[in-house]
């Protein structure tokens, strides 16, 4: 049986798992809950009827949080010329060519995010086996190669994340911090929700949402009744 701390007891006796929460009502409930001595993060936690291991079962893309993470990004930039201007006149935090590609090379990891332009994805290859397991490599379908440095760049800061499903068809996405106005928390998760039925696989059959649980990073997951989310619409 599994042991838990006395504080985490505690707070999991005031969650009905036997019931499926109005979405505010949980992200509400998560937040009175919350006792811990630093500002905890929601995520959200979604099963999906995906069997990733199928091309046409693999759900990745990104969306903008309208209301932001509540985290600051530090940016990398990679890029020549006019780019890596633009980039440096952006607010990325680092701008570099191939001495920043060497400098990962030799250990140096202290960005969140890492933006490249098309023409530098070949040099960057080599380092897919220290960006890859981290989720740092530049990639098309995470708006993180482009030509448009300046987009991305403030798209990233202002609440922008990828998400995919991992191995077992399931979405892990933080989408604020628990001192967010409780609204504000909802407005994020229903533009992921509608994110996520928008890109649904072509391969997808059958039932797509099969489970849907809201967490704290310190506090209980709550279940969600995911039908009042999707019926819901944002003024």
């Amino acid at each position: 049986m599994r042991k838990y701390s006395r504080r985490f007891s505690k707070i999991l006796q005031e969650v009905d798992k036997n019931k499926f929460y109005n979405p505010i009502d949980a992200i509400t409930l998560l937040q009175n809950l919350s006792n811990v001595n630093f500002i905890e993060t929601l995520e959200v936690h979604i099963s999906l009827g995906l069997d990733p291991k199928y091309a046409d079962q693999q759900l990745r893309s990104t969306v903008v949080l309208p209301k932001g993470t509540g985290k600051t990004l530090r940016i990398a930039v990679i890029a020549k010329g006019e780019k890596a201007e633009e980039a440096s006149n952006s607010s990325a935090d680092i701008v570099g060519s191939e001495d920043f590609i060497e400098e990962i090379l030799k250990g140096r990891l202290d960005f969140d995010k890492l933006i490249a332009t098309p023409d530098m994805m070949l040099l960057i290859a080599k380092l897919g086996r220290i960006l890859g397991p981290r989720g740092l490599m530049p990639s098309p379908k995470a708006g993180t190669v482009t030509t448009d440095i300046k987009s991305a760049i403030n798209e990233f800061k202002s609440g922008k994340l990828e998400y995919k499903v991992d191995k077992t068809g399931i979405l892990h996405v933080p989408i604020g911090k628990l001192n967010f106005l409780a609204e504000d928390l909802y407005i994020n998760l229903k533009t992921l929700q509608e994110s996520i039925d928008k890109y649904r696989p072509s391969g997808s059959k059958g039932k797509y949402w099969k489970s849907l649980y809201l967490s704290s990073t310190m506090g209980p997951s709550i279940p969600i009744n995911i039908n009042i989310l999707r019926d819901t619409r944002l003024n």
